[in-house]
């Protein structure tokens, strides 16, 4: 028997729950192409003043250098710890290991507020407080759990007869993982890069807790910007950030159709 296709009924609900989640999101566009100083549709003509301003601005080109930085680093702290942690808890397969792929979920799962007051009164003792490593250590926690998901998915798919065959030819652990696993679960490492690195990007309540005058992340002048004077390069810094965000996720996307082929 075939199976059950939605009516026309449920494909309208659905693209019009998509329709009023997107539709909020796309008024950005126009606001950041405003001929006026303040947060407001175009009045006159079409103006990439505000995008120009974005770019020579030295507030806004710091800002987005240190979100890129950070979200560069923490990623790839997220990558290494979330990888080794998928593929050690894949190769003990015990009752374990489930607990620890719990206790990785953790980050996402506790609310932000509760894990940055946390984080705070931590850093504290340690002196990370306002520090580029404090902020990369925070955002590569909160990733580490995107990683862990999409390796252990990739890794759910790899046959172990490959492990196997390659250490019966004579290959060291090493080698194994090199030339075995690693490339077999490669898409799912880099969808948990995307995810963990868009997380670091957009990331705003930790950055406000333990960070100050050194660190200023994109995220952290927007809400700067918002408190103090709506200034419609804040709108062209979120037509960027969403453009970002669907280029990524596109990628993801050919990613998962490719492993899937």
């Amino acid at each position: 028997m075939g199976g059950h296709r939605p009516g026309w009924l449920s494909a309208w609900v659905s693209w019009a729950t998509v329709l009023y989640l997107l539709l909020p999101i796309t008024i950005i566009l126009p606001v950041s192409l405003t001929d006026q100083r303040f947060l407001s549709l175009p009045y006159e003509a079409l103006s990439l003043q505000h995008y120009a301003r974005l770019l020579t601005t030295p507030a806004w080109t710091d800002a987005i250098g240190q979100s890129a930085l950070i979200a560069s680093a923490s990623t790839l702290v997220a990558v290494v710890l979330g990888t080794a942690c998928a593929i050690g808890c894949w190769r003990l397969s015990r009752r374990s290991t489930e607990l620890v792929r719990a206790l990785m979920l953790l980050p996402i799962i506790i609310p932000s507020i509760a894990y940055a007051v946390g984080l705070y009164r931590y850093f504290a003792r340690l002196g990370l407080l306002d520090s580029f490593t404090g902020v990369v250590v925070a955002h590569g926690v909160t990733g580490i759990p995107y990683v862990v998901i999409t390796v252990s998915t990739a890794l759910a798919a790899f046959d172990p007869r490959l492990e196997s065959a390659a250490r019966g030819m004579g290959a060291t652990l090493a080698q194994t993982l090199r030339w075995v696993i690693l490339p077999r679960i490669m898409p799912g490492i880099v969808s948990g890069a995307i995810f963990a690195f868009i997380h670091s990007w957009d990331e705003l309540v930790v950055v406000l807790f333990i960070a100050s005058r050194r660190v200023f992340t994109l995220p952290r002048k927007i809400w700067d910007g918002i408190n103090e004077n709506l200034d419609p390069a804040m709108a062209a810094v979120a037509v960027l950030l969403v453009g970002m965000t669907v280029l990524l996720l596109l990628l993801d996307l050919a990613l998962r159709r490719q492993r899937a082929d």
